[in-house]
């Protein structure tokens, strides 16, 4: 069904949306007089685009602008599931007409834009999702065309984003942490770095191992290294006494945000394993298994006592049918305390107990030694 969902949305000239929505409504509770928004149901569907962009933030997704990443990491998602799953052609095919409408985007640097026809942040770390995608769509169908275009975008985040730690990306100026907004390709004065997140650096990281593979030139190997243990020096290795649930091996998001245990740790988790397979990094390896352990940690389910508690002297009501509930981070908005301050309100299943689980039984098949 997941795999039919992607397929369905609708492409033109190569480009589509990525977020399926519907049309909602306000109704007024009979019993106290609240207002109610609620869904008009699956009849009332359109596609979108996420609202985390610049033009309108927060914005209604029905008219966000195309995100190159999202589609990006879409396509290159088919592939994966063509190669790991089942075959299935129709995935390539729509796959391969959306690259051939992003390479003619790629500007003369390299670099691909942030989102179509908005005109900000067009040369940001972003590209190493796309460049990714096409060397995945190379390997598959060796058409030189997407290996030139990928190699092209991975030397501009090389030259240009490394040296310079700059790991700007959507989420760093436009998703939940909007401090410092205006200082967009700019560095902070105080301490002369950029504002700064880790999603950027893993999709780099794991764009330049890949590259290493299919090519097997050192340098991409080096700078990847390099970009890992950047993402590193967000990884939680210490249990602060002021917090109150295990945060051993999880991820924070920026640096400029005060959430532990993120989900990003689902993701992250199986790059860092693979570094340390091919680097021969006993350390590696443990610190990607610590970073999947730590994706299930904000589960509400008798397994995590110190995370239950947490819930439950929030929300009293909660019992085992709620077992499996389970918050995208902790801290969200900043602030924490042992009476639940910092446990959360709500639940994603793909950016939470859906995505621990995926990680997990990718990790399973990959390397079933570790387990």
């Amino acid at each position: 069904m997941t795999k039919e969902l992607a397929l369905s949305f609708p492409q033109t000239d190569g480009l589509f949306p990525s977020v399926i929505g519907t049309e909602m409504e306000i109704t007024i509770s009979k019993k106290n007089a609240d207002r109610l928004v609620g869904s008009r149901g699956w009849n009332h569907r359109f596609f979108g685009n996420s609202n985390r962009n610049p033009q309108n933030p927060w914005g209604d997704a029905a008219r966000a602008p195309y995100h190159i990443l999202d589609m990006s990491w879409t396509a290159y998602l088919m592939l994966v599931w063509n190669e790991e799953l089942e075959k299935d052609q129709r995935l390539v095919d729509y796959a391969t007409r959306y690259a051939d409408k992003l390479i003619t985007l790629q500007d003369p640097q390299g670099f691909f834009p942030g989102w179509i026809g908005v005109g900000i942040m067009n040369q940001t770390p972003e590209t190493s999702m796309s460049a990714n995608f096409l060397l995945k769509l190379y390997g598959i169908t060796k058409n030189e065309k997407y290996l030139t275009s990928a190699r092209k975008a991975m030397d501009a985040v090389i030259e240009n984003i490394i040296p310079n730690n700059r790991w700007e990306d959507f989420e760093t100026y436009w998703s939940c942490s909007r401090v410092l907004d205006s200082l967009v390709g700019k560095k902070i004065e105080r301490n002369d770095a950029y504002k700064q997140n880790t999603l950027s650096m893993y999709w780099t990281a794991d764009a330049l191992l890949n590259f290493y593979k299919a090519t097997g030139n050192q340098l991409y190997l080096q700078k990847g290294q390099r970009v890992l243990d950047n993402m590193l020096m967000f990884q939680q290795t210490w249990q602060p006494p002021y917090i109150p649930i295990p945060v051993l091996g999880g991820f924070g998001v920026m640096n400029a945000d005060g959430e532990w245990n993120d989900s990003r740790q689902c993701l992250f988790a199986e790059t860092i394993v693979r570094y340390g397979k091919e680097l021969n990094s006993d350390e590696y390896v443990h610190r990607g298994l610590a970073a999947l352990r730590s994706a299930f940690v904000m589960m509400y389910c008798p397994e995590n006592p110190e995370t239950k508690s947490q819930w439950e002297k929030v929300y009293p009501f909660f019992n085992e049918k709620d077992y499996g509930f389970m918050m995208e981070n902790y801290g969200h908005g900043g602030e924490n305390n042992a009476e639940g301050l910092g446990i959360g309100e709500f639940t994603i299943y793909d950016w939470g107990n859906g995505a621990a689980a995926e990680s997990y039984n990718t990790m399973l098949d990959h390397y079933p030694e570790l387990f």
